[in-house]
């Protein structure tokens, strides 16, 4: 029997001991309510404070079985209680509210729903470019790695729209669906997509079938860790110089020169201004331009006029993207 079932089976032995004490004293002594429930707590506690009346040799006799009784029962709780603290069923609660109070302190972040080998190594590049995070996982094996870890996460069904709203779906930047399985992915995406129609999601697959149905249910980008796999080692092979300065400006936060790609949004000080001006006030290189229209210009001229609703490919410094990032 579990340490919690012991503690309530006791507490509800003391209440049936209780009850059948105060209506014994009631019967066979004729005392009123007040005396005897005094009674009866003054007899399972063993303070022993004196009688309320003097009490008959039946009102004796029935004393002694309650002394056995509800003695019987306190210790019985109380054997639990030491092994509910002893087993660490108070710190997982304390610990479980605490991962909650750091859960609703988020604002702004991604839910990461799976915690395997994608799933982890995704996690480890958040953590690494210091964007907040929360992972979702119900596995085992993926939980106890969890609870060894820094990470902030949820045990449970990450299918389920109660632990999306538990994880913070409302207020996060965005999803990605990485568990194992296509089905769980897909049940994932359409569950988010319903709860926050604009929500970015990203959803992994493992087959060309289950991308046409991810990206129907809802899912921004559709990722085939096998294919990109595959590319990125054909990449390597042809042009193993430009994958690793890609590597280097993208993966590697202690390198000098970092690649972003920026959002011009509502009243951004960037709208109006040319790709010369943003090189002149920023100091950063624009590698490409994508208008709101989804049409790409590569290597834009000075000339080109950033309005809102662009995207800009930018390549610098960490000085000179903060420099942007204050621009915006």
């Amino acid at each position: 029997m579990s340490a919690l079932r012991r503690v309530l089976w006791g507490v509800f032995w003391l209440i049936i001991v209780v009850a059948f004490g105060v209506a014994g004293y009631e019967i066979i002594e004729g005392w009123d309510l007040l005396d005897s429930l005094y009674m009866v707590m003054m007899t399972i506690t063993t303070v022993g404070y004196g009688e309320p009346h003097p009490l008959s040799s039946a009102g004796r006799v029935f004393s002694i079985l309650l002394m056995v009784g509800g003695i019987g029962g306190a210790l019985y709780a109380l054997t639990g209680i030491v092994q509910y603290v002893v087993e660490g069923n108070i710190g997982a609660a304390w610990e479980k509210r605490k991962m909650k109070n750091r859960i609703e302190a988020l604002k702004g972040h991604f839910i990461l729903c799976g915690f395997g080998r994608v799933g982890e190594e995704i996690a480890r590049v958040f953590r690494s470019e210091d964007v907040p995070f929360v992972i979702i996982d119900n596995r085992p094996d993926c939980l106890e790695r969890l609870a060894k870890s820094e990470y902030v996460f949820i045990g449970g069904d990450a299918t389920r729209d109660e632990v999306l709203k538990e994880a913070g779906i409302e207020r996060a930047r965005g999803l990605i669906a990485a568990v194992g399985t296509d089905v769980d992915n897909t049940y994932i995406t359409l569950s988010a997509r319903g709860l926050c129609r604009d929500l970015y999601i990203e959803a992994r697959a493992s087959t060309p079938e289950a991308v046409t149905k991810l990206e129907r249910s809802g899912a921004d980008r559709v990722i085939m860790p096998h294919a990109i796999g595959g590319s990125r080692m054909a990449m390597l092979a042809l042009r193993p110089a430009v994958v690793d300065f890609v590597d280097k400006v993208i993966f590697s936060r202690g390198h000098q020169m970092l690649l972003e790609n920026v959002d011009v949004k509502e009243n951004s000080r960037l709208a109006g201004l040319t790709v010369k001006d943003v090189r002149d006030r920023t100091r950063v290189t624009t590698l490409a331009v994508q208008k709101k229209n989804q049409t790409l210009i590569p290597n834009p001229s000075g000339e080109e006029v950033v309005e809102v609703g662009d995207q800009l490919f930018v390549v610098g410094t960490k000085a000179q993207l903060s420099s942007l990032e204050e621009a915006l």
